[in-house]
């Protein structure tokens, strides 16, 4: 086997061996025993919430297995062709099956990815939060353009993404935005963008075309399911309606209808602005109930706590990721050390290597490449 050929198979490997370890591959059978038992239980929709979870992780497991099982039968097949072709000498087939490994490498690397998104809120939507930092109208800029980042990424994975509240930056760009992110796995991708991103560029609102160091601040806290109760004390909350005022456009409605709620306990305000009053009394409560159930995820798990604390004042010393794009081209994220020179393509959505790596920090409190021996 040619030894590019064989690289492909070591990484497949690589991606097997992760997945099979969370999936739990050498008990992944008896557990999907247990559940189909379970299904056959004549009582099992007498409680529709319980027997409608049971499903959806029967589901689970059964793509989990299903997945796991595929790659390791695909990986077998296309090295039995790459071997009988190797001796028939027939180049057409060993190069067909060396086509078919690379693209079950790129799979089952997006598979192992995938199987990091197993926390209790991973599949769950997400709310996206993004605020500019001190810097005036550069600072807006940027602010505006991780929000079309964002964006165009949750577009790229087939989400739908509603725009919650905005508000204006006074020359260009925004002070703060919410969106509305929905899909499987949302927040499980976007939780490791909490943080504070910094910008190096030459700004184009210097006439001395000086270069700018810039600021935001993203935070994400997950939708809260409707079977999680979150209580919220009537009396520690205050409620405000008042007129929003954007830059117009598609996204910006300019209403008597905003709403701001601050709850006094934590400081936490949210606002909505995108529809009528009674709607967006609505949205901002359900956005408050999953930043104090995103709390209580916090204080669950310290590395997440770590995180989302570092998301605090836009400014040095907090940062997670920097995006420099003078002198050089260079995306750097500070956790994971992962970096690309593809600024262009990840300012047009491109994260999917930048959250993986982190995904990997999170679960293993490795890098990638040492989470898998290298």
């Amino acid at each position: 086997m040619r030894a590019e050929a064989q690289n492909t198979v070591a990484e497949i490997e690589k991606s097997l061996e992760l997945l099979g370890q969370r999936l739990g591959v050498e008990t992944a059978q008896y557990r999907l025993e247990e559940f189909n038992a379970r299904v056959e239980d004549p009582n099992l929709w007498d409680d529709p919430e319980a027997a409608q979870k049971l499903m959806r992780d029967r589901q689970s497991l059964v793509d989990a297995i299903d997945t796991y099982e595929g790659i390791k039968q695909d990986l077998a097949d296309n090295v039995e062709l790459i071997e009988l072709g190797e001796m028939e000498g027939d180049e057409e087939v060993i190069s067909d099956a060396e086509a078919a490994l690379k693209t079950l490498a790129v799979k089952s690397a997006q598979k192992e990815l995938e199987a990091l998104l197993d926390g209790e809120a991973d599949g769950n939507d997400t709310f996206l939060e993004i605020n500019s930092g001190a810097g005036g109208t550069e600072s807006c800029d940027w602010a505006s353009m991780l929000a079309r980042m964002y964006v165009r990424w949750a577009e790229k994975k087939g989400y739908k993404v509603e725009l919650n509240a905005e508000s204006a930056g006074e020359e260009a760009g925004i002070k703060s935005a919410t969106y509305k992110i929905t899909g499987h796995n949302a927040y499980g991708w976007l939780k490791s963008e909490s943080g504070v991103h910094r910008l190096v560029r030459i700004s184009p609102f210097d006439s001395a075309a000086k270069r700018h160091t810039s600021f935001t601040s993203v935070k994400v806290y997950p939708v809260v399911d409707d079977n999680i109760e979150i209580e919220v004390n009537q009396s520690d909350i205050r409620i405000d309606t008042y007129r929003s005022s954007g830059a117009g456009g598609q996204h910006v409605n300019t209403t008597d209808s905003a709403v701001r709620i601050t709850h006094h306990p934590t400081g936490i305000v949210v606002t909505s602005s995108e529809k009528s009053q009674h709607q967006n009394r609505d949205i901002a409560m359900k956005a408050l109930k999953s930043r104090l159930y995103q709390m209580e995820l916090d204080k669950r798990s310290a590395l997440v706590n770590e995180v989302h604390e570092s998301a605090g004042d836009a400014g040095w010393g907090n940062q997670i990721r920097s995006y420099v794009l003078q002198p050089y081209q260079m995306v750097k994220d500070l956790r994971t050390n992962y970096e690309t020179s593809d600024t262009k393509g990840v300012l047009d959505g491109d994260l999917d290597g930048l959250m993986g790596a982190t995904l990997a920090l999170n679960v293993s409190g490795k890098s990638r490449s040492e989470a898998q021996g290298d």
